[in-house]
């Protein structure tokens, strides 16, 4: 047994020095983030489409202004305009707003959104997340992009009460 005592340190010795941690001892982790889409829209006074002060009896008036959208890098969006009287068609109905000394007047001045031009196509409200439809489409840069809307008013004509007329239309942007 004194023989074999010997053996078994030296043994103990080797498997040691076999399983030993190499210097430096090294691992690895991962930084990791998920990034998701986004999109927000700016509109505020300066972007109020006005057609100024006009003669009850002017016809084809046209007027346009712009808002803005920033969506995250290559986020497809779609943009719908929405009226108050919720036409999906981009048709408002400018209503009065019964300035002193008028009271009581119901009369409406209608008009329609348009993209491009004043004689570009209709700008509507059925635009989805996954369909332009009668909206505008684009796609993100990460910076804000420019989007210009036109109003027209086919004729005020003189059966409307002189008076302030407005709307308030609603952006929607699906992304």
């Amino acid at each position: 047994m004194k023989k074999l005592l010997p053996f078994a340190a030296l043994a103990t010795v080797f498997a040691c020095a076999a399983v030993a941690a190499p210097n430096p001892a090294t691992a690895t982790f991962q930084v990791q983030i998920k990034i998701n889409k986004a999109c927000s829209v700016v509109a505020g006074t300066s972007s109020n489409i006005d057609f100024g002060t006009q003669d009850p009896s002017a016809t084809g008036l046209a007027a346009n202004s712009s808002f803005s959208v920033t969506c995250s890098k290559k986020t497809p969006y779609f943009i719908g305009l929405a009226p108050s009287n919720a036409s999906n068609a981009g048709l408002g109905s400018m209503t009065a707003q019964n300035v002193a000394p008028v009271t009581g007047n119901t009369d409406s001045v209608p008009y329609q959104l348009r993209s491009v031009s004043s004689a570009g196509a209709i700008w509507g409200d059925t635009a989805t997340g996954t369909s332009v439809g009668n909206g505008v489409s684009g796609t993100g840069t990460g910076a804000p992009v420019p989007h210009p809307v036109f109003a027209t008013i086919p004729g005020t004509g003189a059966n409307v009460t002189p008076d302030s007329y407005a709307d308030t239309v609603t952006i929607h942007v699906n992304y």
